[in-house]
């Protein structure tokens, strides 16, 4: 039986988790989130920058990057302000929203390379900007990807 002289628990978070601006960008599993979003960020701007061929696939880049960005903005905040200290499964969350988000990523960033492929034809402009959002996909895919992996790792 507890006493009842020992305060409760105020923070689940265990003693590994940086605390910090500085700490929280220099740490491993929270260095991804920065080039997650500038990466992420820049797909979605290019993407929306060209003539739209085919709807659906430009309409899926643009719903996982955007969705991926706002949502990793949200945990960048958390990881800033220290909200995720709050809760006892925070690395669970974030690995799977990192692992799911890594999946989605991966299939806007083949379907990005698709809409590449077939604007290849058409403006050299408009091809060279696919071309470089399908670069970027690909990183941010491969970023998302990494940091699923290292913070269920860590």
């Amino acid at each position: 039986m507890a006493s009842r002289d020992t305060p409760p628990a105020t923070s689940y978070a265990p003693s590994d988790v940086p605390s910090g601006v500085v700490a929280v960008f220099l740490t491993i599993p929270f260095a991804f989130i920065l080039p997650e979003l500038v990466f992420g960020f820049l797909v979605w701007t290019l993407v929306a920058a060209t003539h739209v061929a085919r709807p659906l696939l430009h309409g899926w880049v643009l719903y996982v990057s955007l969705t991926s960005f706002l949502i990793s903005l949200m945990f960048l905040l958390s990881y800033l302000l220290g909200f995720y200290k709050r809760f006892e499964s925070w690395k669970v969350l974030d690995s799977l929203y990192h692992g799911t988000t890594g999946i989605l990523y991966m299939s806007a960033a083949v379907l990005q390379a698709h809409a590449t492929i077939i604007s290849e034809s058409s403006n050299l402009n408009e091809y060279y900007i696919n071309t470089a959002a399908s670069f970027f996909a690909f990183l941010t895919t491969l970023l998302y990807i990494l940091h699923a992996f290292s913070i269920y790792y860590h």
